[in-house]
């Protein structure tokens, strides 16, 4: 099945006939808003940001790393930028159900404490295969804090506004691991075991100081590390993602380089260097091209 990239959220309202979202890099919907593809219309779709969501029953399935999540109960789920997803609506339902979907860009994060901790929580990682219930009580402890953020959302933007709403994600998650702790003390992981031994690799590999000595990570020692060759993995991680080994180290440098440009006082040929790069240059066109930005264009947009 053919696999839709979407690389903003303006661009995902539109996909779903939502209205323009008020903030190019945020967005806090009512579910019963979005509206689902029939069963034989569903596609695969890849999203360029983090999308957390509260549903109840909506009548429909989705289909999450090839694992299934059935939406029948009041639920929460969890998407990364870069992973692959499916919606189907269930035979004979209609359009419906309540609950709330915010989708946060992780250039809205970028600045923040938030940036660096987002991926420690397990509940975003392919490995976890089981969606979030929630009893009475934490739900309602899910709704108050995204009523904070929807009025924070709804209201006339200032300078606060991003600080506070990113303080509220940040409790949001902190509830969901707890609940998810008390669900899941006994989870099994799923069946993709190489995805999540990649993801593990290339987290350590970038947390440490490897990549300095080292130079940039090619795919070679990526697959190398799994035990495979290279091709295998390519085309496993495409299959599973919609990109190949090189595109996710891609993605992780790009990461590790808005992190260090927002968060540190490091020049751009510092940063380059950091990376691997050999030449200062190399690395600013490399940014450029995946983020239409310069490293200083980048880095001013935080001062």
């Amino acid at each position: 099945m053919e696999i839709v990239t979407i690389k903003s959220i303006t661009s995902y309202h539109r996909f779903r006939g939502l209205p323009k979202p008020e903030h190019p890099l945020i967005s806090l919907v009512d579910y019963s808003l979005v509206q689902f593809p029939d069963e034989e219309k569903a596609v695969n779709i890849v999203m360029d940001f983090y999308s957390i969501a509260l549903k109840r029953d909506i009548g429909a399935k989705l289909h999450y790393g090839q694992q299934v999540y059935d939406f029948d109960e009041g639920l929460m789920s969890f998407i990364s930028p870069g992973q692959v997803l499916r919606i189907e609506r269930n035979p004979g339902s209609l359009a419906g159900g309540s609950g709330y979907l915010l989708q946060i860009h992780p250039d809205f994060l970028w600045g923040s404490s938030l940036a660096q901790t987002i991926n420690s929580y397990s509940f975003f990682d392919y490995s976890i295969h089981e969606a979030l219930f929630l009893s009475s009580k934490e739900e309602m402890s899910i709704l108050n804090i995204f009523e904070n953020i929807k009025q924070e959302y709804h209201d006339n933007i200032d300078g606060f506004s991003q600080g506070l709403i990113i303080v509220q994600i940040e409790l949001l998650l902190k509830y969901c691991e707890r609940f998810y702790n008390r669900q899941f003390i006994t989870r099994k992981i799923s069946s993709h075991q190489m995805l999540t031994k990649v993801e593990h690799f290339l987290n350590e590999y970038f947390s440490s100081e490897q990549h300095r000595q080292a130079g940039l990570l090619s795919v070679k020692t990526v697959a190398d590390a799994m035990n495979v060759s290279s091709d295998y993995l390519s085309s496993l991680l495409k299959q599973l993602t919609g990109k190949n080994v090189q595109e996710h180290i891609h993605h992780k440098l790009i990461e590790k380089a808005k992190a260090k440009l927002s968060l540190t006082s490091l020049s751009v040929s510092e940063v380059a260097y950091e990376l691997g790069f050999e030449h200062p240059q190399s690395f600013s066109k490399f940014f450029k091209i995946k983020t239409n930005r310069s490293p200083l264009e980048f880095r001013k947009s935080f001062n």
